[in-house]
């Protein structure tokens, strides 16, 4: 295995200091986790091979819940909304190449990645402050994009781990006969850790291949998978299509922030734009692959949104896999999807990888780099699988993170990146009160959703405390009061319904303990 990461380090293009006193090489001690070299000729990617990145990198597990995104936002006003922020999505990735190419340009430097585009368009804005504590500009992108890319990371597991459970507990009801898909209620049989356990050891073999254009014949592969569940869940759902007149053309403001925050979350590639543009043979084409690439994502994007709400309507579930019929060929759909994401797991993977690993490996001597490298590989992924694990309802902690990261990434910072770039160069009033509008929008929109996020989160913890209070009253009221003795009871589970955030908790009333006998 080649010791050379996919994102070669160089400390001396590091050259931003903490208190402008410090000299150049001690300054590229402290940021070397960022500097990056082309790679070398034979190892980079063609026209075909960055496109192939670029379509995987942003179709991802978003994809499957924008129906019931186009649900929040009504059947008109949807996929308008879609398009527009897809608009401003590949604008706002267009506004980051071009200030990362005009950085390296004048610093006469080979390559600018995103926490660096940042830090050297501080140290050249006329505020003082600014210019001092610019580094920190370059430390906020880093951790913005370690939180969002192994966030993704870890809702990949959830979402693997899912459908194999699915497939699997689902194996001996599931027909070959495609019908409409009925509500199934099983008892798992494994726990869903099994299988996020059983996944684990296959994707730290896979985030050892650090070289794109390795990398590019999985992303093919999983283009193909993902391809093929595209043509499946299509062929379905472009089938006997209900009137949809009788869907509603604008949803609520409060639900329209819930699409929002999906479709800002499923443009998921803004992390992987600079390295790949990087890693091209010619990066000068780079501008028209971006251009070809996300004009699909966003058509397919529209496509399965609305199609797939016209199709389920109201009864549209949190991801259209849900709502395909219960025989072998659609659970093919789950199957194929998830070795699409398994793959693209890996190309996630890289950035918070090739931000953390160089510093790790420059704390220890080159006997040990392999080792240090592939240990921190390891880790990250563990750490992806733990957060699966153990934390409650990771999906909305992750929602709650992806509308603070993904948001900032997407569409706060390429603008105000373009302002500090450009402003100096006389830029025009049109073009500063569009970078205003496109901050504000990415600043305000998940705000409202991230207030809504946590009050979900309050108020489902409040229903699972006023069970656990029920049931504990419930047993409590069988003892024996001012005796000694206690009633030995037999009780059932109690089934526990936590309703909406609209509902009240209920407990049924149909299981009740039963007073066997006393000591």
């Amino acid at each position: 295995m080649s010791k050379t990461s996919l994102l070669q380090r160089d400390d001396s293009e590091s050259n931003s200091l903490d208190d402008g006193s410090k000299s150049v090489s001690e300054s590229s001690s402290n940021t070397s986790s960022e500097s990056v070299h082309p790679a070398e000729e034979a190892n980079r990617l063609s026209m075909m091979q960055t496109l192939i990145h670029l379509l995987k990198c942003n179709i991802g597990t978003g994809l499957l819940g924008l129906p019931v995104a186009m649900k929040n936002a009504g059947i008109l006003v949807g996929p308008l909304s879609l398009l527009v922020i897809g608009i401003i999505t590949v604008h706002c990735m267009v506004i980051l190449v071009n200030c990362a190419n005009h950085l390296s340009h004048r610093l006469q430097k080979s390559f600018v990645n995103y926490g660096e585009a940042m830090m050297y368009s501080l140290e050249t804005c006329p505020n003082a402050w600014l210019r001092t504590h610019s580094v920190w500009g370059r430390y906020t992108v880093s951790f913005l994009l370690i939180v969002t890319q192994l966030g993704f990371c870890s809702v990949y597991f959830m979402f693997m781990a899912d459908n194999l459970q699915q497939i699997v507990e689902e194996a001996h009801v599931t027909s070959n006969t495609c019908q409409p898909r009925k509500k199934l209620v099983l008892t798992p049989i494994l726990d869903i850790r099994f299988y996020m356990l059983t996944i684990l050891p296959f994707l730290v073999l896979l985030v050892f291949i650090q070289n794109l254009n390795v990398l590019s014949v999985f992303s093919t592969l999983a283009n193909i998978t993902t391809l093929g569940s595209m043509i499946l869940i299509f062929e379905y759902i472009m089938q006997e299509i209900p009137d949809p007149s009788n869907l509603p053309l604008m949803a609520s403001w409060e639900n329209f922030l819930l699409f929002f925050g999906t479709a800002v979350f499923t443009f998921e590639g803004v992390g992987m734009v600079l390295p790949l543009q990087n890693q091209m043979k010619h990066p000068q084409q780079f501008s028209f692959v971006l251009y070809l690439g996300m004009s699909l994502v966003t058509i397919l994007f529209i496509c399965m949104g609305s199609f797939g709400y016209m199709k389920f309507g109201l009864n549209t579930q949190a991801s259209i896999t849900l709502n395909l019929p219960n025989c072998w060929l659609y659970q093919s759909v789950k199957l194929m999807y998830s070795i699409g994401i398994f793959f693209t797991y890996a190309l996630q993977f890289h950035v918070p990888a090739e931000i953390i690993i160089p510093f790790v490996v420059s704390q220890v001597s080159e006997s040990w780099t392999l080792f240090a490298d592939l240990s921190v590989r390891t880790a990250l992924v563990g750490v992806t699988c733990v957060s699966a694990i153990i934390i409650p309802r990771l999906e909305l902690i992750i929602s709650l993170m992806s509308s603070v990261s993904s948001s900032a990434l997407a569409l706060i910072i390429p603008p105000l990146l373009e302002l500090i770039t450009f402003y100096p160069e006389d830029m025009s009033c049109v073009t500063i009160a569009k970078d205003i509008m496109i901050s504000i929008v990415g600043l305000l929109g998940p705000s409202e959703r991230r207030n809504k996020m946590v009050s979900r989160c309050l108020t489902r913890e409040a229903s699972v405390a006023m069970n656990s209070a029920a049931e504990a009253s419930l047993i409590w009221k069988r003892r024996a009061p001012g005796r000694g003795d206690v009633y030995i009871l037999r009780v059932q589970i109690t089934t526990l319904h936590i309703c909406p955030a609209h509902e009240n908790t209920k407990l049924k009333k149909d299981h009740r303990p039963e007073e066997t006998g006393e000591t």
